[in-house]
C-alpha cells in the first residue's frame, strides 16, 4: 500500500529556509570580497541560485555561482565545475545540494574542491536526513530530520516549490 507524500517544507518554508542559510554564509563570509556558491546539479544547483539571488540582495559583496556537475550512481568518475579552478582558488566555497543522504554526493564533489587552495569550504543543504555513511557534515542547513532508509526526500522548486517525505 502506497501512502501519500507527506509535506515538510512549503514554498514560504523554503525561502525562510533559504534567507536563514544565506544570513549565516555571510556571518560566516564576513570579509571576504567574493563567495563562491557552487551547486551540485541539478536541484542542488536550483538551491544554489536561490541562495545566490537571496546574498546579491543582502550584501555587495561578489557573489560568483557555479555548478557542480557529478554522476551520484558512480561518484568516483569525473567532478566538473563550471568555472576555472583560478576563480575560486584562495575563496570561500559554499557547496550546496538539496537533500544530505548518505554524503556521498557532497563528498566527492567537496573531494574535486581540495584540489586547489581555498580560503575556506563550507557546505550548505536544505533538508539533512541524517543517514551519512561518509564523515560530511552541512555547515548550513534548513531541517535536518530523521527519516527511514526506505523513505524518500523530493524537493520540488517548481512552483510552488515544496519539500516532500515520501
Amino acid at each position: 500500500m502506497e501512502t501519500s507524500p507527506t509535506l515538510i517544507l512549503s514554498e514560504e518554508d523554503i525561502y525562510i529556509k533559504i534567507k536563514r542559510i544565506s544570513l549565516q554564509i555571510l556571518e560566516t563570509c564576513l570579509e571576504d570580497k567574493v563567495i563562491i556558491v557552487a551547486g551540485i546539479y541539478k536541484n542542488g544547483a536550483l538551491l544554489a541560485e536561490l541562495i545566490s539571488a537571496q546574498l546579491k540582495e543582502l550584501t555587495d559583496t561578489k557573489v560568483v555561482l557555479a555548478t557542480v556537475t557529478i554522476d551520484k550512481k558512480n561518484p568516483l568518475h569525473s567532478v566538473q565545475v563550471s568555472i576555472e579552478p583560478s576563480l575560486y582558488e584562495n575563496k570561500s566555497v559554499i557547496l550546496v545540494d538539496d537533500v544530505l543522504n548518505t554524503g556521498s554526493t557532497l563528498m566527492f564533489a567537496a573531494k574535486h574542491f581540495l584540489d586547489v587552495p581555498l580560503k575556506q569550504f563550507k557546505t550548505a543543504v536544505l533538508v539533512d536526513r541524517n543517514h551519512k555513511k561518509y564523515p560530511i557534515k552541512a555547515d548550513f542547513k534548513g531541517i535536518s530530520l530523521s527519516t527511514s532508509l526506505n523513505e524518500r526526500v523530493e524537493v520540488d522548486f517548481k512552483s510552488p516549490a515544496k519539500a516532500e517525505l515520501i
